[in-house]
């Protein structure tokens, strides 16, 4: 399946009731398996008027308790960012998909990373934070979107899948695990409660800065122990490996295949690819630290994920920095021939 289709089956399955999206490329696959899956398993589609709307759609029905996800491609998540906040400051479940394209402004449609501080830094306004999920394969597409709607009605927060146009459009085998189905009481819901229970109000507003403070407070005692419990990395080859190469999602393939060819040829590197990019997986990088001597972060992107690299590490080693931007996705072979550089010029 293309990873766009395999992502939706899987959202349908982990008891997805409610999808709301607008179309643009490269994601508007999700949209069209939504439209023909949805009515089939006695969900809802809606295309809406504008992102803009489709968020808020998705910020109405989090609230009555059910499953809910929007999907869009990097200038549309901008539209929404203003919705996602308020979802967050409601402590409401959601899943958002952002199937990365090249950007600043219109950019072009071809595959890129460069919205990683946009989901990992400043989603939208306030003191918040989602979970981020960043797949690596069409497999990954549909186990992480599974997983976003478990942890994000665990947490009471929003998820997003931070995924690119090479993964939402690339075909890969997938096979899907057995779900079991969503809780259907929320206490803190709206829904009717017949006056067997207290009125629920969902709402992000505080009028007092009192309020609005302990509000946040309390949030961040939340986050604390997300970073706890949710920090999801894969290592390779890390044991003995004088250059860690890092990256996530599609750059993460290429950088492991450079890593391969590095070992064939007597280097000695090894691949942390981040799968959680919030919570970032601060403890495998801290680990590395111990033994590695250089970190190389390949993106496709200027380099935005390298400062959360140098805090793991606690700027213990240094961090270098490959990328293509813009949709120009970066080959094997330029990166083998920056962890060549790196082991001739650093590794003295």
């Amino acid at each position: 399946m293309k990873g766009n289709e395999a992502l939706a089956e899987a959202a349908v399955r982990a008891g997805c009731k409610c999808y709301f999206g607008y179309p643009i490329t490269p994601q508007t696959e999700i949209s069209a398996y939504m439209a023909k899956r949805m009515p089939r398993c006695g969900g809802v589609f809606l295309q809406a008027e504008s992102e803009i709307a489709a968020v808020n759609m998705v910020y109405g029905a989090a609230a009555s308790g059910v499953r809910a996800m929007t999907s869009s491609s990097s200038p549309g998540i901008s539209l929404k960012s203003e919705g996602i906040s308020y979802i967050a400051g409601c402590d409401l479940p959601c899943v958002i998909v952002n199937v990365q394209r090249g950007g600043p402004g219109l950019g072009g449609i071809q595959p890129s990373q460069s919205d990683y501080y946009l989901a990992t830094k400043a989603a939208g306004h306030g003191d918040f934070f989602m979970l981020v999920y960043a797949p690596s394969s069409v497999q990954e597409m549909a186990d992480l979107a599974s997983r976003a709607f478990d942890d994000a009605d665990k947490y009471r927060m929003p998820a997003m899948i931070l995924s690119d146009g090479l993964l939402g459009q690339m075909m890969e085998p997938v096979s899907f695990k057995d779900h079991e189905n969503p809780p259907d009481n929320k206490e803190w819901a709206c829904v009717g409660h017949k006056n067997k229970r207290p009125h629920n109000v969902i709402n992000s507003l505080y009028l007092k800065p009192e309020e609005l403070e302990a509000s946040n407070i309390e949030r961040f005692k939340k986050y604390d122990i997300v970073k706890k419990e949710l920090h999801l990395a894969e290592e390779y080859l890390t044991e003995d490996a004088d250059i860690i190469v890092t990256g996530y999602g599609a750059a993460a393939r290429i950088a492991r295949s450079a890593v391969n060819g590095a070992r064939a040829e007597g280097i000695k590197a090894g691949l942390i690819r981040p799968i959680t990019l919030w919570p970032f997986p601060e403890q495998a990088y801290a680990k590395a630290a111990d033994t590695a001597k250089v970190f190389l972060d390949v993106e496709f992107s200027m380099g935005q994920m390298v400062d959360d690299i140098r805090l793991a590490t606690s700027c213990r080693r240094p961090v270098r920095f490959f990328g293509r931007t813009g949709g120009v996705i970066p080959t094997t072979a330029e990166v083998l021939e920056q962890i060549r550089r790196i082991a001739k010029e650093e590794l003295k």
